[in-house]
């Protein structure tokens, strides 16, 4: 247990705000507006090694921690989610390939993930079975040295953009999770781009359905031993899920700031309104509460890299707890800015909407407290 912010964490944050304030905070409010996916903002992270940040050197990344990953997901975020989204997902979608691919998958694909030239997608969810994996539908049918898989996944990030997609298929439907193995699937013939989702927030990045059809896919491509990819699916949210967490906490993070410089300048009865009691508790609640989340993200960032046993409950913690989080504070934000934190105008009203999904993402909250309590009480309560 602990962490320590090393100087070079302080030196990375430095170097991220102040990209971000000055390169993509301008373009928040029109990635919004538009709905269209910033490519422009792609490019930018691609070309400040961004997108390889977590995939290994050897395989053209940074091989970064996941403590300078969440750094860097959490100031993005504090000025565009878009943008922090863009981030997080290329992280989460070539985790399975990082943690269990062979070492042909991994020279083969990762380098153009890591280089940003290849956007990835993490294609778990179907509509049928969103938590519960062991649902999943998908199937993916050995034929002597490939496997073909059929099936429709839903909600995938960068869905019709990506050219790399990690892909959870059933390979033995009598085992249920048991029975599930991960596949690495370049641009192959058999995926078509079904419906695009029209979102409430994160609405720069594109979310569609994926169908496969007939997609044939190398044995090789396979993830690890037949079976084993819920186990990868698991291993890969644990780690993705404190970064996601800190996409949370930037996004309240910068509504808190937001709703504080409001307070200052906003005047009634003849004083700022953060002079007043009602408007004073809430905003030292929303610090309090933000504070709260970022040691806990932190925390649990700093328990992936030393490879703790306890990651797995303090993974699901820290997003449940940094999301939650989120939602209250740009929640109160709004209402501190009254009817101006309503109006388009303003970006509390984008980065509440914005935050809202990531209550649902990487597991949904309610998932995380029923993982938390059947760890909690597993050592002593019988099946």
């Amino acid at each position: 247990m602990g962490f320590i912010l090393k100087p070079e964490h302080e030196a990375l944050r430095r170097e991220i705000r102040g990209l971000a304030e000055e390169k993509i905070a301008p373009r928040a409010a029109e990635i919004d507006r538009s709905g269209e996916y910033p490519w422009d903002v792609q490019k930018l992270l691609a070309s400040q090694g961004l997108l390889g940040y977590a995939i290994p050197e050897e395989y053209g990344g940074s091989g970064a921690d996941l403590l300078s990953c969440c750094i860097v997901g959490e100031e993005l975020a504090r000025v565009c989610a878009n943008s922090s989204l863009i981030f997080v997902v290329q992280k989460l979608a070539a985790y399975p390939i990082v943690i269990a691919g062979s070492e042909e998958i991994k020279r083969k694909y990762l380098p153009e993930v890591a280089s940003g030239e290849k956007l990835a997608a993490f294609c778990l969810t179907e509509r049928d079975s969103g938590s519960d994996a062991g649902a999943t539908k998908t199937l993916a049918r050995r034929e002597g040295d490939t496997y073909v898989i059929d099936g429709q996944k839903c909600f995938i990030t960068n869905g019709g953009l990506a050219k790399v997609h990690s892909v959870f298929c059933m390979t033995d439907p009598e085992k249920g999770y048991r029975g599930i193995s991960a596949f690495c699937v370049g641009d192959e013939p058999g995926i078509s781009v079904g419906k695009i989702e029209d979102k409430m927030g994160m609405r720069g990045a594109q979310v569609a359905e994926l169908i496969f059809e007939g997609c044939v896919v190398p044995a090789e491509n396979r993830l690890g031993e037949e079976g084993s990819g819920f186990i990868t699916a698991m291993k890969t949210l644990d780690n993705s899920r404190p970064l996601v967490g800190a996409q949370a906490l930037g996004i309240a993070q910068g509504v808190l700031e937001a709703a504080v410089a409001w307070a200052r300048e906003r005047k009634a009865f003849g004083k700022p309104i953060g002079t007043l009691q009602g408007v004073g508790f809430m905003l030292a609640d929303m610090a309090t509460e933000v504070e709260a989340a970022r040691l806990l993200v932190y925390e649990a960032a700093a328990m992936a890299d030393a490879g703790d046993p306890d990651l797995s409950l303090y993974s699901a913690m820290s997003k449940m707890k940094a999301s939650d989080v989120a939602m209250s504070v740009t929640t109160d934000a709004v209402q501190v800015m009254g009817g101006y934190g309503y109006m388009r105008d303003h970006p509390v009203e984008r980065m509440m909407r914005d935050a809202k999904v990531t209550q649902i993402y990487e597991g949904t909250n309610q998932l995380n407290r029923l993982n938390l309590f059947k760890c909690m009480i597993a050592p002593s309560v019988p099946e």
